[in-house]
């Protein structure tokens, strides 16, 4: 089937290098995890175990993070421990059973980070991926490494924009994205983003490791930042983890990754109507053929449907709010009929140029649902008809099909599930 990462690609051999400051870098493929520390905001499941091995739907945390760095290329992973360094490496071994290498550098229980990194960084590539044991977050490495090999810096860390007040900023940028400001005590006014780890960094970024215990991100990430020599990788996408006892349960309501597809609205589920016109009352709703039976498929498939519309109509006088949620109504009503579930409708009521953050092609109402549904917004297909939902779907690094003349929501369906039939018996 035809579903694709809306993006550029490049293959293996013609990955680009990096110059920074002199210096040639390949692409990473090493992570670095820093994993030492007790855990303590996770007490009491911490008290026998350290974090990276707190479980999550009946796996260590820590294992969602290795399968994830195998399938983005990586070829081993260096684990930093110091807390009960045991239970770690007796459950991963080298790695093999993984399909990727492991090795281990151990130091005291109560070690800062920085010292952790110090002590290993002879094991340690000139270009790596550093990651911090408690957080997860959906990666894209080629966008990454892309915006790092533009970016010409010797470090580049990720940074979750924050615009819905999920944590503490600690990093400001500029309007390129670079950091101004990283402030991990959070005192500086204008604070927004938040650093999650997934960090591209170089041995020129490590010759700021002092030799005195302190932790990482204040040795290294202020000082690049105070010098212009820290890029951010700017994120829309929230992150997960294990950090306290209050974000478990929703951490496992993302890694339980619950099948879902986000769909367009006018040219997948009804006839689209001509440019500069709208479906403003019922009697104006016509279904696609075939539409409502690829909801009840998707339906009964176990998938959460969400529609994804842009309805500027409503800016333009053509309709009110209440004739489009009379349309919603009627609309799920007869796909309930028909044997299907819509579970949520999102729409852009702004006009072309409101400079609105939702209106496709901007992300803003898949990373909407993202939030409110915890999605993996890299593991979920959205069905458009046009550009402008492939580019949304493109800035949100989400899965895309497109309808067309020949090609219905059905036909779609009928492919994503005979797809993921051949993968379970893979």
């Amino acid at each position: 089937m035809n579903l694709s990462l809306a993006r550029s690609s490049y293959p293996e051999e013609e990955q680009p290098l990096a110059c920074v400051e002199g210096r040639t870098y390949s692409r990473p493929r090493q992570a670095v995890i820093l994993a030492g520390g007790r855990g303590t905001r996770m007490h009491p499941i911490t008290l026998d175990r350290p974090k990276p091995m707190v479980p999550v739907l009946g796996r260590p945390f820590l294992e969602y993070q290795i399968e994830q760095l195998r399938q983005a290329g990586f070829e081993k992973v260096l684990l930093l421990l110091g807390y009960l360094p045991h239970v770690v490496m007796d459950h991963f071994g080298d790695g093999s059973r993984f399909g990727i290498k492991i090795e281990y550098a151990v130091t005291g229980p109560d070690d800062l980070t920085s010292s952790r990194v110090f002590n290993a960084r002879d094991l340690i590539d000139p270009c790596f991926l550093l990651l911090y044991c408690d957080n997860y977050w959906p990666m894209r490495m080629e966008r990454l490494w892309q915006r790092f090999c533009a970016a010409g810096k010797p470090g580049m860390i990720t940074v979750y924009s924050n615009k819905d007040g999920y944590s503490r900023g600690s990093v400001i940028l500029d309007a390129d994205d670079n950091v101004t400001v990283f402030d991990r005590l959070r005192t500086t006014p204008g604070l927004q983003g938040v650093e999650i780890s997934y960090a591209i960094l170089t041995d020129l970024a490590l010759e700021l490791l002092p030799h005195e215990d302190t932790l990482f991100e204040e040795a290294i990430y202020t000082p690049l930042a105070a010098q212009h020599r820290l890029a951010g990788f700017l994120s829309e996408h929230r992150y997960y983890g294990v950090g306290s006892i209050e974000r478990l349960p929703v951490t496992e309501r993302f890694m339980r990754r619950e099948k879902t597809i986000l769909v367009d609205r006018d040219g997948v589920l009804n006839r689209k109507p001509p440019r500069a016109e709208y479906v403003c009352s019922w009697d104006q709703w016509e279904w696609v053929p075939g539409s409502k039976q690829a909801l009840a498929v998707l339906n009964e498939a176990g998938y959460r449907i969400i529609v994804i519309s842009n309805q500027a109509g409503i800016a333009r006088g053509a309709m009110s709010a209440a004739d489009l949620e009379e349309i919603h109504r009627r609309m799920c009503a007869e796909a309930e009929a028909a044997g299907g579930k819509i579970t949520a409708i999102y729409h852009c009521p702004h006009g072309w140029d409101e400079g609105c953050e939702c209106r496709k092609p901007k992300p803003g109402m898949l990373f909407e649902a993202q939030r409110d549904f915890d999605l993996d917004l890299t593991r979920t297909l959205f069905v458009g008809d046009d550009d402008r939902d492939c580019q949304a779907a493109e800035a949100a690094d989400c899965l895309y099909a497109q309808v067309s003349e020949h090609r219905s929501l059905l036909d779609i369906t009928r492919q994503l599930l005979s797809k993921a039939e051949q993968g379970r018996h893979e």
